[in-house]
């Protein structure tokens, strides 16, 4: 997906006007609409407001990279599991694996 359609997108899903963002981000409403349109590309430094207005990692809001389909609300859990004693740290992906394990044996029986 291209970056104008994931600003609008994540724009929208916040129910969001152009202007609201702009105000969020402090980015001009004026780019940001050059943005959803794609007649411009976002600089580093206007991506990174827009992301954390959006509450998304750069790589999201690129579609790029390792962590582009997460969130920065997933990540953080993410980096916060890899900071917990193994023990624990273990026993969560034991149970992160038995929901996943189960959610797939459901797909498989409902299709």
């Amino acid at each position: 997906m291209k970056t104008n359609k994931i600003i609008s997108d994540l724009r929208e899903a916040k129910a969001w006007n152009q202007s609201e963002l702009a105000d969020k981000s402090g980015v001009s409403r004026v780019m940001i609409g050059k943005y959803e349109r794609g007649e411009a590309v976002p600089s580093i430094d206007a991506a990174k407001k827009i992301a954390d207005a959006l509450e998304v990692t750069l790589d999201y809001l690129v579609g790029e990279g390792a962590n582009a389909k997460f969130d920065k609300k997933t990540l953080k859990r993410f980096q916060e599991i890899e900071h917990l004693e193994e023990p624990k740290r273990n026993i969560l992906f034991d149970l992160i694996d038995t929901y996943i394990r189960d959610a797939k044996i459901r797909k498989v029986h409902a299709g």
